[in-house]
């Protein structure tokens, strides 16, 4: 093919010409003369290095048209409306896919004819079809680009059965030059990719996987709601994205983070295409700050200026790691990637597992593994990563990862070294770390009996000194890092002894280890969104400030002729005597508090506490406290709009099959957050006149809003639990909003 290469013109003047670059980035310009020569060509480079520009390129230099194969309908429209502002026509790049009406592809398709096309984006789908195959047959294809070429291996974190079958369709349409390209690619996941598209003999353009601006950290799962909003916080008006594994948790954390003043949307593949789009413009746009979404977003958004990546679960491999901490800083500026990690949610990822293919739950199970080491070790984050991919990291502090900033202590590990290498050795090198483990601290498993491993001389010799699995896994993983031994992917993580480990044996040497990371299980679980975080941190309830805070309650209540518990229940003082809410926003936000509440009792506690913690110089918190959310905010809906158009509330719980006890719990839970409801239209066909004033008089003056104390006063042959607790619903909304 004619090209600018064979015209012998500088293609740092296309460069500037088309994109308005004056020099290429990393190895652009020796990739692009590879492709321009018609050379297969496989390049890895991590995300925000410049990868589209190593096709579009050559795309626009070349006669014909480019096929470029991408996996999503959003990151075509992308790219496309992106080229188009290069150039002075539109049908300069077009994507082909089930988006488009039958007369759109039509005109699309004349336009290819014509010539007029130099880069035609298309789904894998869309090229195995028939017709299209048909069609592309026809006109002068230059070259076949495969983005996230990655997905073609069931050992990538994002496999994709319909990229395995590329190669038969490229064939038939005609064989022309490839190139793939992805962010991600482990040497395993490389091998598949060579070997599935037959280009055995591509040029490998390999950039570095460090990316030096990335600060990587690893928290407990531990009040990770309330740290989150505290982080959030701390990087105000900056753009950052949450990920979370499940959809139910993005639409809960996303509503969690706007009731507290965060400009927060959700984003997840259950949500309808419009409402996607617009959730991704005003992202792009910056009208909103945080994403909040499932790993349905982020996959080729070109928003630079990224400067944070939290995730709220931990990823299902550290490719998918890699590839979402890669979009933040992709401008070279800051980027922190913050993570939490707790071993119930590696149960969880191991549950997904459960029906799949037994192959393909090994292969689960490993790359979960990888991940669990990555969080655990307190080896420095960036050469672990590093390490992953195939690439040695040779600096012993990378100065940006909390590995390195704060690094636990070391220890010399010379003889525990020597005799995990042994153990290896001496049981042939075929087995997996756990079994190796287990013969270390002296597990009699069933796989250890089996291999009748209990026999060994080396047999619970490393149980020594009270050294259990998480130090001898902490070993292993180290081991790893440094090259003493090796993990054979094939074999699904069968560990080997590498020429180094064998030099090792045979003399050894000192070496320094790090205790890894005790992660013990967090205490998030499904409901802990919806929970007020104050009631969780781990600070002391100031006794000083409790008890003048539990005086003014008694005198507000005292002066307004109620109890001091419609006021503020205890648990909201406590709270306040935590968190040292000065003004009437963080007021509010104390559980139990809520708007209402605080325009109405509220004044003379900010007042008071603003006080306090002047004359005592008190340091508040910065994070404050986290305005809760009701537990699930959809049936709160339900039920406040139920109420308002006075649905019987039996009917109710039926409609959301839910027991009435269950109902009456929603309706508590409500209430104490600050909203009036008037269930009068219910209580009044259930219960007399006298009946209820008696026990709306009870509570009156009751020092207590306790049920069971209410059933003994009243007489529980008199009144049933429902209705003490209907009527204190009753008396909590009118009193106390």
């Amino acid at each position: 093919m004619e090209t600018a290469v064979a015209k012998d013109i500088a293609l740092k003047d296309y460069l500037k010409k088309f994109f308005g670059f004056s020099n290429f980035k990393d190895r652009q310009e020796e990739i692009i003369k590879n492709v321009l020569n018609g050379k297969d060509t496989f390049v890895i480079m991590p995300t925000g290095g410049g990868k589209s520009l190593c096709y579009q390129l050559p795309a626009l230099l070349s006669d014909g048209v480019a096929i470029v194969v991408s996996p999503l309908i959003a990151l075509m429209k992308n790219q496309v409306d992106i080229l188009r502002t290069f150039g002075t026509k539109n049908e300069i790049a077009h994507f082909l896919n089930s988006s488009l009406s039958k007369s759109q592809i039509n005109q699309v398709k004349d336009e290819v004819i014509r010539g007029d096309t130099k880069l035609l984006y298309v789904a894998p789908e869309s090229l195995s079809k028939e017709a299209n195959v048909a069609f592309f047959k026809k006109v002068k294809v230059s070259f076949f680009a495969i983005d996230e070429v990655h997905c073609i291996s069931e050992w990538g974190h994002d496999f994709r059965p319909e990229y395995r079958r590329l190669r038969p369709l490229i064939d038939q349409i005609g064989r022309v030059p490839i190139i793939a390209l992805t962010a991600t690619a482990t040497p395993k996941v490389q091998e598949d990719i060579l070997k599935n598209l037959d280009i055995p003999d591509a040029a490998l353009f390999k950039s570095s996987f460090n990316r030096p601006n990335l600060y990587y950290e690893v928290r407990p799962k531990q009040n990770s709601v309330k740290e989150i909003i505290k982080f959030i916080r701390e990087n105000s008006g900056k753009s950052g994205i949450v990920y979370c594994l499940s959809r139910k948790k993005v639409e809960e954390l996303a509503e969690t983070l706007q009731v507290n003043g965060i400009k927060a949307l959700p984003y997840h593949a259950g949500m309808d295409k419009p409402t996607r789009d617009q959730t991704q413009d005003k992202f792009l746009m910056e009208e909103i700050d945080v994403m909040v979404a499932t790993i349905a977003f982020g996959m080729g958004i070109d928003k630079p200026d990224v400067r944070f990546v939290v995730h709220y679960d931990i990823p299902k491999s550290l490719e998918s790691y890699y590839q979402e901490t890669g979009r933040s800083g992709r401008d070279g500026g800051e980027g922190k990637c913050l993570t939490f990690y707790s071993f119930d949610d590696v149960k969880k990822l191991e549950k997904f597992l459960k029906d799949k293919p037994v192959a393909e739950q090994e292969i689960g199970k490993q790359l979960i593994s990888e991940t669990i080491a990555f969080a655990e070790s307190s080896v420095c984050r960036r050469k672990t990563l590093l390490h992953y991919f195939g690439e040695t990291y040779n600096n012993a502090n990378c100065g940006n990862c909390d590995n390195c900033l704060h690094p636990k202590t070391k220890f010399e590990g010379k003889d525990d070294l020597a005799l995990l290498l042994e153990t290896v050795a001496e049981t042939k090198e075929k087995f997996k770390a756990k079994h190796i483990v287990d013969v270390l601290t002296g597990t009699l498993s069933s796989s250890v009996r089996s291999y009748k491993h209990d026999k060994l001389e080396l047999f619970g010799q490393g149980s020594e000194d009270g050294k259990e699995e998480k130090f001898w896994n902490a070993i292993v993983r180290q081991a790893l890092v440094h090259d003493y031994i090796l993990k054979d992917i094939e074999s699904y993580g069968t560990l080997k002894l590498s020429k180094k480990g064998n030099e090792f044996l045979k003399k050894p040497h000192s070496i320094m280890f790090a205790k890894d990371h005790d992660y013990t299980s967090g205490d998030d679980d499904e409901e802990e969104i919806m929970m007020a975080a104050g009631q969780k941190g781990d600070r002391a309830t100031d006794p000083t400030l409790y008890a003048l805070l539990k005086d003014l309650c008694k005198s507000v209540a005292a002066k307004m002729k109620l109890p001091p518990y419609v006021v503020f229940a205890e648990t909201s003082l406590m709270e306040m005597a935590t968190h040292y809410p000065v003004n009437m926003e963080e007021l509010s936000r104390i559980t139990g508090v809520g708007v209402n509440k605080a325009e109405k009792f509220g004044k003379p506690f900010a007042e008071l506490i603003a006080r306090y913690v002047e004359e005592n110089e008190i340091e508040r918190p910065q994070d404050i406290v986290v305005k809760s959310v009701i537990n699930k905010s959809g049936l709160k809906v339900f039920i406040i709009q139920g109420i308002d158009r006075k649905v019987h509330l039996e009917n109710m719980a039926n409609t959301k099959g839910l027991k009435f006890g269950e109902l009456l719990n929603e309706i508590e839970t409500i209430v104490s957050s600050g909203t009036k409801v008037d269930i009068s239209y219910y209580i009044n066909e259930v219960m007399d006149d006298e009946r209820q004033n008696e026990v709306f008089e009870y509570f009156r003056s009751a020092e207590t809003d306790s049920i069971d104390e209410a059933l003994k006063e009243l007489g529980a042959d008199d009144y049933s639990e429902d209705d003490i607790r209907l009527m204190r619903i009753k008396f909590m909304s009118e009193m106390g909003h």
